[in-house]
């Protein structure tokens, strides 16, 4: 007798490889890896947040799927978003960056990531590092669901709120509400794998490792 094999959860996808994970991340592999060894694991590095709040706000109107193939083309372009190097790019650069169809050519977004360079230097003096200041936005644990439900909208939270409104104070561009949120899914400060999701244990595991940023 064929047994009929269990239920998927809302939200989730079973793969070929028999692995459960978030429905977002099903349309490819390169999707999949990131979803898998990136997305809610926390990152401390100033290199990876300052590409990352990049990306997120070249990714507004667009899908983090388009943002994520164009990756290394970003990274070659913005000279791996080293912010030291990217703060001494002048008008010249904008246009060529413009014209490189291997990153989104918005001329405002790039301009963007231009004056952000300038502002995590400034974020540096203050606080000695991009991740201390960002990494005092984490939610507490209490505020946070226990476990993530499928059909349930998380954010833009009250953090991710008053993370936008100090980036801003501060001179950041394209740093709303919505774009930090996703930044601070992607970055672990908060872990939004729905709960049935492979990766989710996976990323609290790394959280409790994690000497936080001080």
């Amino acid at each position: 007798m064929t047994q009929t094999p269990p239920a998927v959860p809302d939200g989730l996808f079973l793969h070929d490889d028999g692995v459960l994970r978030c429905q977002w991340c099903r349309a490819s592999p390169e999707y999949r890896r990131y979803h898998d060894e990136e997305w809610g694991f926390p990152v401390t590095d100033d290199r990876r947040l300052f590409e990352k709040i990049c990306l997120e706000g070249f990714q507004a109107g667009l899908s983090w799927l388009t943002i994520l193939n164009k990756r290394e083309g970003f990274r070659k372009a913005f000279a791996n978003f080293e912010a030291e190097k990217v703060v001494r790019f002048g008008d010249q650069d904008v246009e060529r960056l413009v014209a490189d169809a291997a990153i989104v050519r918005h001329r405002g977004k790039i301009v963007s990531t231009l004056n952000n360079a300038q502002r995590v230097l400034e974020l540096r003096q203050e606080f000695g590092s991009l991740a201390a200041w960002a990494w005092g936005y984490e939610p507490a644990a209490d505020t946070r669901p226990h476990v993530p439900q499928t059909g349930v909208v998380l954010g833009p939270s009250a953090e991710a709120v008053a993370m936008s409104k100090d980036l801003k104070k501060r001179g950041w561009t394209f740093v709303g509400p919505t774009t930090v949120y996703a930044f601070m899914q992607a970055m672990g400060l908060v872990n939004d794998h729905y709960e049935g999701c492979h990766a989710r244990e996976v990323a609290l595991k790394a959280r409790k490792k994690l000497k936080k940023p001080t």
